[in-house]
């Protein structure tokens, strides 16, 4: 099988002229513009802006990452958008402590982290957007078996350890009319802490409670099966072991074959489409600022053509930068971004599903309000 490959950084400059290439995560933000660009959809409309914009975080955004690197160069030759896939929480934790200008990150942040974020921006408060949208793909690697359906409470054994062969009772349940080996299963998860290991685990939280005990963790709770640094690394751990089983954004997915998952009575294929059902049928979380777009999502859902090991994945920064050029960038960058253009440019990199229609409207008017000073 074709092992699936990364980069750790993604920059984007007007030298190199919408080709990606590999850089160290600074902390530096000059610019010399006069004014950002609101929705970052025409360069000819736009005030023209130079500088750097650091972020760091989520790997799962990194083809996105380079989909949107990609296009803004079109609309802003003159700007580098440094990005490194460390990692959701390495992500945040850069940026709560200062040490970039904005994180991504496949999970929302916590109270603690939202108190830490407030320290951080000020009074102007902290953003969310949640700008990416992506199905979480059961990749496996068992050669004869193209196709594979899995319950909730299934998964959930396979990732406790309780179900290890591939011929378990409970799996053939699932697939009456597969050929199903006895080989052992090796479940994979991640080394690092992980956004997408909080999403996975909190749709097992959410539908196999008494098998899956826990939690919803970015950190891999469970003394068992492999692990892979980063989404990179899950995906080769799981390339190179017949028998081997993980959880990653279906953007890298590679060669790899990709479960379906029991949804009501159903057995659903991940999807940009099934997974953007379930966000649209989500509420807000309640309680939190009003640039601040969390997102509740329902992983116990029975919704027909609905996908529930979703991964949204924010973009987290300050509404009030210290530095003007700062703010400028962030807005200029995070409308194009959240614009119909970036979505698309997302959706053509990465097979995610583009924010709806309401959503841009609430991520614009954050974006709208990002400003300087103290």
């Amino acid at each position: 099988m074709k092992l699936s490959t990364t980069t750790r950084t993604v920059a984007v400059s007007a030298a190199l002229a919408g080709t990606l290439a590999l850089t160290a995560c600074g902390a530096s933000n000059e610019s010399s513009g006069t004014a950002a660009s609101g929705g970052g959809s025409s360069a000819s409309s736009a005030p023209q802006l130079s500088g750097t914009l650091v972020g760091a975080g989520s790997s799962a955004q990194q083809a996105a990452m380079q989909g949107w690197t990609a296009g803004y160069t079109t609309v802003q030759p003159g700007v580098t958008v440094n990005y490194d896939p460390v990692g959701s929480g390495g992500g945040r934790s850069q940026f709560l402590a200062g040490g970039t200008d904005f994180a991504g990150s496949d999970a929302a942040l916590g109270d603690e982290e939202l108190t830490q974020a407030q320290d951080r921006c000020g009074r102007g408060g902290v953003f969310e957007l949640p700008d990416y949208i992506s199905p979480i793909a059961l990749v496996y690697n068992l050669p004869g078996v193209d196709d594979l359906n899995l319950a909730p409470a299934t998964i959930a054994g396979i990732f406790t350890g309780a179900i290890t062969s591939w011929n378990d009772p409970a799996i053939t349940a699932d697939n009456p009319d597969a050929n199903l080996p006895s080989t052992p299963i090796t479940a994979v998860h991640r080394s690092d802490k992980s956004g997408t290991t909080e999403n996975f685990t909190d749709y097992l939280a959410a539908v196999a409670p008494d098998v899956w005990i826990g939690g919803a963790v970015q950190e891999w709770p469970v003394p068992s099966g492999e692990a892979g640094a980063q989404t990179s690394g899950l995906v080769a751990a799981v390339q190179s072991g017949e028998g081997a089983i993980g959880y990653a954004d279906e953007s890298q997915a590679g060669d790899l074959s990709v479960a379906n998952v029991k949804v009501g009575s159903d057995y659903v294929a991940p999807s940009a489409e099934a997974a953007a059902a379930v966000v649209e049928n989500s509420p807000k979380v309640s309680g939190r600022g009003e640039y601040d777009l969390a997102i509740e999502l329902q992983r116990d859902t029975t919704g027909s053509g609905e996908y529930p090991i979703v991964l949204v994945s924010y973009h987290i920064g300050c509404i009030r930068y210290d530095n003007q050029d700062t703010a400028e960038l962030a807005k200029s960058f995070f409308g194009y971004v959240v614009s119909e253009d970036g979505q698309q440019a997302a959706a053509d990199a990465a097979g995610s599903a583009p924010i709806s229609d309401t959503l841009r409207e609430q991520a614009q008017g954050a974006v709208d309000a990002i400003t300087a000073g103290s």
